[in-house]
């Protein structure tokens, strides 16, 4: 009895070790030595250390004395012009409006995700395996599973930013929580669906359904991809938590004086001129040091600092969020590194799903697919969030970033193509930057009393004139 015992626990093992060992290699791909021998946490970790090695704390110091002198000279300016030192700080206040409802909002987003996946997929996992109409009780539990997304999460949030006209901050949140809790909601079903069509018919199994506590644990953990067990730390360092979360405050007191010294006195006297090709050529160039500015905030922000704090005080081990996406060489390369999360989720749920669909026959339709994907989603975050519909980001992801993808792929070496791929970021953020604030400007200065379909789809920064700009004003 002893050896039966330890012969199946051995097997158990085994089998468990070699669909771990499957599942990494199928996730890393073939062509990587690495893929047979998954990092280690140390190695994990090595990025998440990065900003503690003395010659990149030297750029971090760069970036901490410009914001001082954004500072110095907003103080000066305002009180050459107020005669007095104006720390109102009215940009920030504004971009976080009616904060309580975005709260009360995402509370009841959390909860809805928090409950409606689990008991559909508890209910359904009871039921299957020993009903006679499990095509019935699948097609039903798939259908209130949409009808859940669909209403709870996708038309709610959206309906209260639209309704109550959410400053752009606030409109972020909800929007962006939005999209990762559909993201956690897809991947939590997609990974336990298949240990419940598994089971042997007639033979329920209260196992193939997580506890509750792992799935509350996911909801907060920085990934996507859902697992039963993640690498755990053994301690939680609180300081080190304070800090990521003061240097996530200090990027939005940054990002506040960017606009404020960059961006708003610009554009404001941009918008009161005639927008031709000359002033276009001008704006996107005068544009890229505030959006390479803004880019460099939203990496450091997010990526590094609100992922790291989180996956410290659940201490979360796998701290991969981000790789060394500023030494790509090629655009394919840099979508890989730039944002790890999102990534896996796209190449697990999208990618690969759509090979398995299509027998692995249509592998460039699978990454059009993927940026497709991605480019509908980024353009319907910024199209929610600033109020108008202005296709820029959709158009970049699908005309230029499919066409670098493929001309700039993982043969191009060398350092540089480094400064290609480096030149050729710099200028889109500066045609994002410029375009979506001629845009915002326009719409204010330029309104529509009663707009058609039309309207609402032509960017109204085409027609605007100064000549109407001084109407506007005037009335």
């Amino acid at each position: 009895h002893l050896k039966a015992d330890l012969m199946r626990q051995f097997d158990t093992q085994v089998n468990e070790f070699m669909d771990s060992l499957i599942e990494e290699s199928a996730s890393l791909g073939s062509s990587h030595v690495s893929t047979v021998f998954p990092l280690s946490d140390k190695e994990k970790s090595k990025l998440s250390e990065l900003f503690e090695v003395n010659h990149i704390r030297t750029i971090y110091h760069m970036f901490i004395a410009l914001l001082i002198l954004f500072i110095f000279s907003t103080l000066v300016v305002d009180f050459i012009d107020e005669g007095r030192l104006v720390l109102e700080f009215d940009l920030l206040v504004y971009a976080f409006g009616q904060f309580p409802l975005v709260v009360v909002t995402w509370m009841c987003m959390f909860l809805s995700t928090l409950v409606v996946p689990y008991v559909l997929l508890s209910v359904w996992a009871g039921v299957y395996p020993t009903s006679n109409h499990r095509a019935l009780w699948t097609v039903l539990a798939g259908s209130l599973l949409l009808l859940y997304q669909g209403l709870c999460l996708g038309f709610l949030p959206t309906y209260v930013v639209l309704k109550n006209g959410l400053p752009p901050a606030s409109c972020f949140i909800l929007i962006l929580e939005q999209v990762r809790l559909i993201m956690k909601a897809h991947s939590f079903i997609r990974e336990n669906v298949p240990r419940v069509l598994s089971l042997e018919p007639n033979k329920a199994n209260s196992l193939a359904v997580p506890q509750f506590t792992q799935y509350i644990y996911f909801l907060f953990a920085p990934t996507l991809i859902y697992r039963d067990k993640y690498p755990r730390n053994p301690c939680i360092r609180w300081g080190y938590v304070a800090t990521k979360f003061s240097q996530v405050l200090g990027c939005l007191f940054y990002a506040y004086y960017i606009f404020v010294r960059l961006c708003i006195p610009q554009f404001r006297s941009i918008s009161m001129q005639l927008f031709d090709l000359r002033a276009m050529v001008l704006c996107v160039f005068n544009s890229i040091l505030p959006g390479v500015l803004v880019l460099f905030l939203a990496f450091f922000a997010f990526l590094h600092c609100w992922l790291n704090a989180f996956a410290e005080m659940l201490r979360f081990g796998d701290r991969m969020f981000y790789k060394d996406w500023w030494n790509s060489t090629s655009f394919a390369n840099y979508y890989r590194t730039w944002n790890v999360v999102v990534h896996d989720w796209l190449y697990y749920y999208v990618y690969r799903d759509f090979l398995w669909m299509t027998q692995k026959r249509f592998r460039a339709a699978a990454m059009l697919v993927v940026f497709t994907v991605s480019a509908v989603v980024h353009e319907y975050v910024l199209a929610i969030c600033f109020g108008f519909f202005y296709p820029v980001m959709f158009c970049l992801f699908m005309c230029f970033g499919m066409v670098f993808n493929f001309v700039l792929n993982d043969r191009r070496k060398g350092p540089i193509w480094n400064v290609i791929m480096w030149t050729l970021l710099f200028l889109g953020q500066g045609v994002l930057i410029c375009l979506y604030s001629q845009e915002w400007y326009a719409q204010r200065f330029c309104p529509i009393q009663e707009p058609s379909f039309l309207d609402l789809l032509k960017p109204r920064s085409w027609t605007c004139t100064p000549q109407t700009n001084t109407a506007v004003d005037a009335h």
